[in-house]
């Protein structure tokens, strides 16, 4: 992963994105002490949460029968 500061990320984001691109990772710094503010990373680099069920996760269940039918018209309405 490579460093730059706020100021090279804007003048330079064009390359920077081709970069990302093929697979190289940015964190972007910030102010005198060059804090970092942020990542630019591409896609596969990304680690995405699991969805959760919601409120009930582990608290309930969904069955359905074996002669459960619904239209696309139900599903829709």
């Amino acid at each position: 992963m490579k460093t730059m500061t706020v100021g090279e990320f804007k003048t330079r984001f064009a390359e920077v994105l081709e970069q990302v691109k093929s697979g190289v990772g940015f964190a972007v710094t910030y102010g005198r002490k060059k804090e970092i503010v942020g990542y630019f990373l591409p896609e596969s680099q990304v680690s995405k949460p699991k969805r959760k069920l919601g409120l009930l996760e582990g608290k309930a269940k969904a069955i359905f029968k074996p002669d459960f039918k619904m239209t696309e018209e139900d599903l829709i309405g």
